[in-house]
């Protein structure tokens, strides 16, 4: 289900869905490794559900992010810097990723796009 509506000026349309992910930062020298679930995401990044502290706009991160439902469970490795923070969650946009995983991306925002046919 598309998430975006007529008002946005995005490039990328964001669609909701719901998985698991991974998000490994480093800060003071330390790996901090958060957990959580996807609200929705586009091919240039993703919100994350999380009961977090609040991270700095701009920290570097890399993301797994994990496709579950075929026969084998897929893991999408992602460079990324948070975007936004707020109560729910993160915005969490998309610095760099492989050849593969933009085509898995682009295939999850295609099939869970909402084309009305009115």
């Amino acid at each position: 289900m598309a998430v975006s509506n007529g008002n946005e000026k995005r490039k990328h349309p964001r669609v909701g869905f719901t998985t698991q992910i991974k998000i490994e930062l480093e800060a003071d020298g330390k790996k901090i490794l958060l957990e959580g679930n996807t609200r929705d995401l586009s091919l240039k990044g993703v919100f994350l559900n999380a009961d977090i502290d609040v991270l700095p706009v701009g920290t570097a991160c890399n993301l797994n992010v994990y496709l579950s439902g075929g026969i084998d469970e897929i893991v999408l490795n992602i460079k990324g810097s948070v975007a936004r923070s707020t109560d729910a969650g993160m915005g969490i946009s998309f610095d760099s990723m492989d050849v593969d995983t933009y085509s898995h991306l682009k295939n999850i925002v295609y099939y869970n796009s909402v084309d009305d046919p009115e």
